[in-house]
């Protein structure tokens, strides 16, 4: 699979509408866990991330490659973070997960 871009088609949507290419991102096993994992700001290694995203390494390289195309995460020596991008996209969810009652 193919990370979702601005102005290509996606899954579910052939208009390649930028909110489409997010909600496909978004919908793909293990983006949302990642982004709630890294959500504090502090910096997580492959090892840490993994184990509190519990899911298999494949799958976390996998949507890390992804959410580092699409600009929302960072990688440095002290491990992964959410970029400027993705401390946005996160506030911009904050309201559904208050809405979600958690």
């Amino acid at each position: 699979m193919t990370t979702p871009r601005r102005g290509s088609p996606v899954r579910g949507s052939r208009t390649g509408r930028p909110i489409m290419a997010v909600l496909d991102q978004l919908g793909r096993r293990g983006t949302l866990r990642i982004l709630w994992e890294l959500r504090d700001g502090r910096p997580l290694t492959f090892r840490a991330l993994l184990a509190a995203a519990e899911t298999n390494p494949s799958l976390l390289n996998t949507r890390l490659k992804e959410m580092r195309e699409s600009g929302w995460i960072d990688h440095d020596e002290g491990g992964y973070r959410l970029s400027d991008s993705g401390r946005e996209l996160y506030a911009a969810l904050t309201p559904l997960v208050r809405w979600a009652g958690s």
